[in-house]
């Protein structure tokens, strides 16, 4: 059975063949828990150099898409930076990770030249001002109750929660949850008001005129409630839930960046854009059907290549109440997008699942894997074992997280240089 008619497939030998000999292939990557470890302070994030000289051999075939930054103090810039120890020798080699950041709405070249197609100046410098809010909203809130936090943890807590993004301004609680484990109520609450804060600048940004350029992503989420927004996975027993709070560009959603990154591929190989040159994901439909019409209306479908979705944040949750299966993750629309676009094409895609359950944020749910007759196979996906309706499929699977991935993905680059050289 090939590939993208498999579910939980462990054969990374087929995969690594399929990334060696497919001559018409796009990669559409997350990062953080793919590449890199999940972990609970952005700032110690690490990369392995190799890994990224071997994305470097798939040349255009490679693009990332991440709800991360690739600019500033957290980016991903200065992690490759740091990989190498040189950053002339990565600027004039090319060796930053090209693709769509802040979800979809910040673009960057192997050369680590950074733009923000669509983006208004306003809108940024709104943006701007949203690093404060985040770091005041934290002091306050420890300074309104008790709790157990020395005054260095705290600082070293704020310090690590407030990403000061360009275009994605979050608050990452993953530090802070750590901290507060021993009082999860104290982390309920502060859950509880960062999603006031994001409410309460989105209506600031409505009284400027601007409120139709942002919007809220919580990560990992529950999916959307039926007026779009997403919906918050609060934190309860071992399970530190939603942590990542971030206001963004309206259009940053990775589904639409799939769709820009599409129209860029196109053009490599064609030398025409289907969406025209400027088009970006700002400009890019909402809704999952109008995305896949837009795709069969404006793209020649003979050319298109086979797409392999890697990502690593896909959730689903049964309330026990009412039944309702609520599914979400960061990953999921744009993976599910890229399922669907194989059947337009002639060949299927791959929805690729990276396990990052063993990084230092504890809100992934691992693999369940079970050995039958000598062979390893996965009984039970990320989400809920209850959901067995879920509409996305993975494909490929990669229990052992990120350095499993990494590993299958060198030897790959590796083998398609001498298969095309």
């Amino acid at each position: 059975m090939v590939l993208h008619q498999q579910r939980f497939s462990l054969d990374h030998g087929a995969f690594c063949q399929t990334l060696v000999q497919t001559e018409n292939l796009l990669i559409v990557q997350d990062l953080d828990g793919v590449c890199m470890e999940l972990v609970q302070d952005p700032l110690s994030r690490r990369i392995d150099a190799d890994y990224v000289r071997a994305t470097t051999l798939f040349a255009d075939h490679f693009y990332v898409l991440t709800n991360g930054e690739h600019v500033g103090k957290r980016g991903v810039q200065g992690i490759v930076e740091r990989a190498f120890g040189d950053v002339p020798f990565v600027q004039q080699e090319g060796l930053y990770l090209p693709g769509l950041a802040a979800g979809g709405v910040q673009w960057q070249d192997r050369h680590g030249k950074v733009s923000h197609p669509g983006v208004g100046q306003t809108e940024l410098e709104f943006l701007a001002a949203v690093p404060q809010r985040i770091t005041n909203c934290l002091q306050t809130f420890f300074g309104d109750r008790h709790h157990s936090l020395s005054p260095e943890q705290l600082q070293m807590g704020i310090d690590a929660s407030v990403l000061d993004n360009v275009a994605s301004p979050t608050a990452n609680l993953n530090t802070l949850a750590n901290l507060l484990q021993d009082t999860p109520q104290i982390y309920r609450d502060l859950q509880e008001t960062m999603a006031q804060l994001l409410d309460q600048l989105m209506a600031e940004a409505v009284g400027q005129g601007l409120g139709n350029s942002f919007f809220v992503h919580y990560a990992p989420n529950l999916g959307r409630d039926e007026q779009g927004k997403e919906i918050i996975r609060w934190a309860k027993a071992g399970d530190s839930g939603t942590t990542d709070f971030q206001f963004m560009l309206r259009g940053g959603v990775k589904e639409a960046g799939v769709l820009a990154l599409l129209n860029r591929y196109y053009h490599s190989r064609t030398g025409q854009y289907p969406l025209g040159e400027s088009f970006s994901a700002r400009q890019a439909p909402p809704s999952h059907q109008d995305l896949l019409h837009l795709v069969k209306t404006k793209f020649d479908l003979d050319l298109m290549p086979l797409i392999i979705g890697v990502g690593d944040t896909i959730t689903s949750q049964v309330d026990e109440t009412t039944g309702e299966i609520r599914r979400g993750g960061s990953d999921r629309q744009f993976l599910q997008l890229i399922q669907d676009l194989g059947d337009l094409g002639n060949q299927g895609n791959l929805v690729v699942y990276v396990d990052s359950s063993q990084g230092e944020v504890k809100n992934r749910q691992p693999l369940q894997l079970e050995t039958v007759a000598g062979q390893t196979q996965v009984v039970a996906g990320p989400g809920d074992m209850r959901d067995r309706e879920d509409p996305l499929q993975i494909n490929v699977a990669f229990p052992g997280g990120h350095d499993q991935y990494v590993a299958a993905f060198k030897q790959a680059a590796q083998r398609r240089r001498a298969h095309f050289s």
